[in-house]
Parts: C-alpha cells; sequence; structure tokens
C-alpha cells in the first residue's frame, strides 16, 4: 500500500501515517465519501509505533479489497463476533472452537451483542461478568472459572479489534475477575492405594485404571494410547494425542491435540509394563472370539479397546470407576484424582517438580508446584519433625 503525505488526497482505502504530538502514531484512512456531501469519510488506527499503525492500516486496505471491510463506526459487538469466529480461528482446534461458539452464543451476544463495538466500555463489559457471577436473567450464576474462560474468549475478540483498528483499546483489559479458589485435591493415601489396586482386581478396566494410577496420563490420552507409543524394552509410553468426543450432542470422538500441544516421553514401572502385557494378550483373545465382529473402526491399533475392538467411551470408563471408589466408601472421588495420586507418589518418592511436571504434561513447573506444593510443604515439616526428635536423642 501507498503512504501517501498527510494533506494528499486519498481514494479509498488510501492512508496517511503521522505521529501524534502525544508520541503515539496515527493512521488515517478513506472508507468512501459521504453521499450527501461527498466528502471524503475517514477513519483513524493508532498504535505506539509507525510499524504497528503500518500493519494495522495494511490489514484494513487487504479487507477493503476482499469486500468484507466493516466500518467500525457500525459494527456491533454480535457482528464482529461473528467474523472473528469464522475469520481468525483457522488454527484452533475444533473442541476449542466449539468451546469459543458456545460462551458466545449463550453468555456474550445476548447482553451485549447488540452494543456498537467502538462504543463498548469497560464498565459494560464489567457490568456482564458481575452478571454472570450473580445470575442473568433468571439464569444460574456461573463459577469464577466459567467467568474466566468466557473472558478469555471475549479478550481474544476484542484484542482481534485492536489489531486490525476497530477499536482503540480493549475493553476487557482492565476488568475484575471474580477469583477462584483451586477445589482442594483428594489423592488416594498410602492405605486407599492398595485397596483400590484389590478392588479392580478382574475388573475389564484394570489394566486402564493401572496405568491412570501409575502413570498420571489423563483420561483422554490413555483412551487415545496406541501401540505403536508404546515401548515395552525401552519401558517407556510417548503421549502424543488423546481421543475425545465432540462438546455438541451427537459429535462423535476423534483424535485431538495433547491440552498443551506438548507430547511427551514416561519412563514407566514395572506394575504398568506388566499392566500393558496383560492388555496386550487379553486384546489378542478378544480378537480371536470376536472373528469377523472385530472392528477397529476409525482407531486403529487403539490399546484399550472393548471386546469387538471399538474405543472405550469416557462415560462408562468413568462410571465403572465410580461405582469402585463407592464401594471402597470413596464416593468423592473422581477419575481425575488418580492423576492426583501419581503426582503426590512421584513427589513423595523423591521427584524434583520440574520431572513429575513433563511426566504429567503440565504446561509450567510453576503450575505444577501451584497444584502439588503442600505435599513438599507437608515433606519439608516432616524433615524438621524427623531432625528435632534426632537432635532430642542425642542431646538426651
Amino acid at each position: 500500500m501507498k503512504i501517501s503525505k498527510p494533506n494528499s488526497k486519498n481514494a479509498k482505502g488510501g492512508g496517511t501515517i503521522r505521529q501524534r504530538p502525544d508520541g503515539r502514531w496515527e493512521a488515517r484512512y478513506t472508507v468512501g465519501r459521504d453521499p450527501g456531501t461527498g466528502k471524503q469519510i475517514q477513519r483513524s488506527v493508532y498504535g505506539q509505533t509507525q510499524a504497528e499503525v503500518r500493519k494495522k492500516l495494511s490489514q484494513i486496505s487487504t479487507e477493503m479489497d476482499n469486500g468484507v471491510y466493516k466500518d467500525p463506526s457500525k459494527i456491533t459487538v454480535g457482528e464482529w463476533l461473528d467474523i472473528w469466529l469464522e475469520e481468525y480461528n483457522g488454527n484452533v482446534k475444533p473442541f476449542t472452537i466449539n468451546a469459543y461458539e458456545k460462551n458466545i452464543r449463550i453468555h456474550i451476544k445476548p447482553y451485549i451483542g447488540a452494543v456498537k463495538l467502538a462504543a463498548l466500555t469497560v464498565p459494560q463489559v464489567q457490568r456482564l461478568y458481575n452478571g454472570l457471577s450473580k445470575g442473568i436473567d433468571g439464569h444460574k450464576a456461573l463459577s469464577p472459572k466459567s467467568v474466566k474462560d468466557i473472558h478469555g474468549v471475549l479478550h481474544k475478540v476484542l484484542k482481534q479489534a485492536t489489531t486490525v483498528g476497530y477499536l482503540r483499546y480493549n475493553p476487557a483489559d482492565n476488568c475484575a475477575l471474580p477469583r477462584i479458589v483451586r477445589s482442594e485435591i483428594k489423592p488416594f493415601d498410602d492405605l486407599q492405594i492398595p485397596q483400590f489396586l484389590t478392588a479392580i482386581k478382574g475388573h475389564k478396566f484394570e489394566n486402564l485404571y493401572i496405568l491412570a494410577l501409575f502413570t498420571g496420563m489423563r483420561e483422554g490420552e490413555l483412551l487415545g494410547l496406541t501401540w505403536d507409543c508404546v515401548d515395552i524394552i525401552k519401558q517407556s509410553i510417548t503421549v502424543c494425542r488423546q481421543l475425545q468426543k465432540g462438546k455438541n450432542k451427537g459429535d462423535p470422538y476423534a483424535f485431538t491435540s495433547l491440552k498443551n500441544d506438548k507430547g511427551r516421553s514416561i519412563t514407566v514401572s514395572k506394575p504398568v509394563i506388566e499392566a500393558l502385557r496383560s492388555q496386550f494378550t487379553w486384546q489378542l483373545e478378544a480378537r480371536r472370539v470376536a472373528g469377523n465382529l472385530w472392528s477397529e473402526g476409525d482407531f486403529e491399533n487403539l490399546v484399550f479397546t472393548n471386546e469387538f475392538g471399538k474405543h472405550l467411551v469416557a462415560g462408562t470408563v468413568y462410571k465403572n470407576f465410580k461405582a469402585i471408589v463407592t464401594e471402597m466408601g470413596l464416593p468423592d472421588m473422581r477419575f481425575h484424582d488418580l492423576r492426583h495420586t501419581f503426582a503426590v507418589m512421584s513427589i513423595r518418592a523423591g521427584d524434583d517438580i520440574k520431572t513429575v511436571q513433563e511426566n504429567m504434561g503440565n504446561h509450567t513447573a510453576a503450575f505444577t508446584l501451584d497444584v502439588y506444593g503442600h505435599v513438599t510443604e507437608q515433606m519439608k515439616k516432616d524433615s524438621a519433625d524427623r531432625m528435632e526428635q534426632y537432635i532430642q536423642k542425642i542431646t538426651g
């Protein structure tokens, strides 16, 4: 795009760039002519550097050339939400797109969708978050985590609007979010672990539950594990994808990328290898018995299947787990608590936080320490208690 001098007249899509007295850079561009007066209609975009506004001006010119440009003075929040969903999520996972769409459709559009995008203010966005937290129009109040998720979507939407020059600033930048209180984790203790292993003995999902307990893999990672990712000789498992059901009713299961898009290799213990050998033997026998009825469907080579070779259903795995722990007298245990149990066992066995983080596939070691820091603190206290007892012993 040619950048004109500040005082030159511009064709539609043309623009000028100048530095303002306050130090910011401004690009002015022409969107057409007023049909009544014949005068040019101009708009401005702003940025901290010349390169920033030049990029915004280039994007606007491209939108005009492609016929998708919307005048920021006219476009509503709802219209921009639709454009953002359609045009700016090409590399986002389908499951994430579905979550974005649901939050936009249910929690954002009905309340601020009719507002002019350029007129949206911080108090309006704050009022939305407050209403969602307390319950709007008779709807159930949302949890702090849900409000934060909705904020995450809206912030992305409005950030893109500032990037293309539709907004001068992001109204979601300075909003106060409800405080999230992390749920207390409930791992198995030293007595409950052997009780659980006894309870699952001979169960059809015994091997799956053993891997969950002794590898810390997520449910979707276990359901999506294939034999080519298992190395019995090296005693390792490569975790590179998960199997998940679509968010909407009727959606099929599909392989998806990992939660943090970060694959990992886990060196596993002997009980895990024994469980994998047992699963392989069971699957061979199941295939022989099923004969022509054996069908892997769309997911070949899965480690965990039903007796006909089909993938397992997460709901079925969960219901069977709940039945087992309820029988043990632990009705509040969740399947995810097996993962927490693995993390706690690893830390207590002497693994450093970085190793635990990498084995579990957490995004950062800081996150792992935040979740399981109480375990290390208790270990420090136990160590201090032992030292005190030793000092008392030697000093009489």
